[in-house]
């Protein structure tokens, strides 16, 4: 009798414990996780995030007050990772993850890279101020299209920079992040192609193609790029060099070399250098 009692209650429990796992329904998440890695220069920038919605209340208010920290979105606070060391609003952030958190201003947003990332949400009372990397004040501007769920972007990428945008409803607050990338590309160019041997074509371009976007000695940049093409004639490497040429106002040799690119063009019917060989053709033989 004692073990049919025992059975009966084993039973009952399997029973409720299903009729509960079947009482769950998925929904999706109130605030979704997102995660986006952007690289900037040579370095990995790494968001994670939840993101609430409006839902007819106001930044400022409701929502994000001005004057209060705030965790940056929702949930768990917001991390952001660098691979590399840093450089934001002139503050260096060494590699690492950070805690995001903000002030929200009606003007003016406070932007905190916190290295306690094991807080909760706003950090409450475990927050110390000591514990910031990096604390600076950027502009909050308006944005004409209201942005309903919460969102992180990067935006306005060059070699070596990107800014990381804040946006909800009609606000956006944004800041500068700096890699250091010339440092890093010149020391490959020292090891694999002045201190190099066997170097490959592209290797040669790659290295007279920096050396020429960044203002570098030209007359080196140069040479490499004929090293470069007279090996492998490539139709970009030559309009590339052609360039070069022409802005030491050799454009007698500028106009050879283009000609070469041009006819590579059409080859590969490649009707972007197609148009840009035959203008500068034109351009350089007017100043020879």
């Amino acid at each position: 009798m004692k073990r049919t009692i025992i059975g009966f209650a084993l039973s009952a429990a399997l029973l409720l414990g299903a009729g509960a796992a079947q009482a769950q329904i998925a929904m999706p998440a109130a605030s979704p996780a997102s995660t986006l890695t952007q690289k900037v220069g040579l370095t990995d920038v790494t968001v994670n995030y939840s993101r609430p919605s409006l839902k007819g209340r106001s930044v400022g208010a409701e929502i994000a007050p001005y004057g209060s920290i705030w965790r940056t979105g929702a949930n768990a606070s917001t991390k952001l990772t660098f691979s590399d060391e840093v450089t934001i609003q002139g503050n260096k952030v060494p590699a690492g993850e950070y805690a995001l958190y903000t002030i929200p201003g009606e003007n003016v947003w406070t932007i905190i890279l916190h290295k306690n990332t094991k807080h909760w949400g706003d950090g409450g009372a475990n927050y110390k101020q000591e514990e910031d990397q990096a604390r600076f004040t950027v502009k909050a501007e308006k944005n004409p299209r209201k942005v309903e769920s919460f969102t992180i972007n990067f935006a306005n990428l060059k070699n070596n920079a990107a800014d990381l945008e804040l946006l909800w409803g009609n606000t956006v607050a944004s800041f500068t992040i700096e890699t250091d990338v010339d440092s890093k590309v010149m020391s490959q160019i020292q090891e694999k192609v002045v201190n190099g041997t066997n170097v490959a074509p592209g290797v040669y371009a790659a290295a007279a193609s920096y050396y020429y976007d960044t203002n570098k000695d030209l007359k080196q940049a140069t040479e490499w790029m004929k090293k470069a093409t007279t090996e492998d004639p490539r139709f970009y490497w030559l309009y590339t060099l052609a360039r070069m040429q022409a802005q030491q106002k050799d454009y007698k040799n500028a106009v050879k070399t283009a000609e070469k690119s041009l006819a590579g063009a059409k080859a590969a019917n490649e009707q972007a250098y197609i148009r840009m060989n035959e203008k500068s053709i034109a351009e350089w033989k007017k100043m020879k």
